[in-house]
């Protein structure tokens, strides 16, 4: 399996890519494969130039290429003015001009990293619109880390529910499986039947009575 990670983090190191690589480390630890990592920093200026030429760089193609042909996507942006970063959004941009089908039904793990917790609805209100609006598959937890998170009790968690989540979806065991076929009891075997025997030595039955014939019952009066 392929798992492609986009971090759209700016600065070195970055709490984005931080963040980023936790959940790759987290749902690799469910579901083996492959990972890549996109730092879409270094594809800043190709990602521009196609907006101005029409056409991707090599770096630029190639990482679209990747995401793609990928099985899952883990994306990861700062929170700039309430919402997702231009970088971010440029990138999703272009790869949707050149195939709007490319993420379709594909599971995807919304993050975001900010300086409060004030801006943690960016996931509901930005990130998820989006990748609804490309046909992907959002898993349930989003993941938004603010600056006094990093070694506080609850984001490990919520990084290591949201990777099941991705994991589950990337292996078909997510909540919504197809239910098993019910099994077809086998059908019993009819005996061959027998020839059949001189009917006036056999009683016939009836509702549960023995039916004995007129003329057996009227050798045993003469007896």
């Amino acid at each position: 399996m392929k798992l492609v990670v986009v971090s759209a983090g700016l600065s070195v190191p970055s709490s984005t890519r931080l963040l980023a690589d936790r959940l790759a480390a987290a749902t690799a630890e469910h579901a083996a494969g492959d990972v890549r990592v996109i730092e879409l920093r270094d594809l800043a200026v190709e990602i521009a130039h196609n907006f101005t030429g029409g056409f991707p760089g090599p770096a630029l193609a190639d990482a679209l290429d990747a995401v793609a042909e990928a099985d899952a996507l883990i994306v990861v942006t700062p929170v700039f003015s309430a919402s997702y970063s231009g970088l971010f959004k440029s990138f999703f941009d272009v790869l949707g001009v050149r195939d709007e089908s490319a993420l379709e039904g594909k599971p995807v793990l919304i993050a975001a990293t900010g300086g409060t917790a004030r801006h943690s609805l960016v996931l509901d209100h930005a990130l998820r619109p989006l990748f609804a609006y490309l046909k992907a598959v959002v898993v349930p937890t989003g993941v938004y880390a603010a600056s006094e998170d990093w070694g506080a009790e609850g984001l490990p968690e919520r990084i290591a529910r949201a990777a099941r989540e991705l994991a589950a979806l990337m292996t078909g065991l997510s909540a919504s499986r197809r239910p098993e076929q019910p099994t077809v009891p086998e059908q019993p075997t009819v005996p061959e039947q027998a020839s059949a025997p001189d009917q006036a030595s056999v009683p016939e039955q009836a509702d549960g009575f023995t039916v004995v014939p007129f003329a057996e019952q009227l050798a045993a009066l003469r007896k």
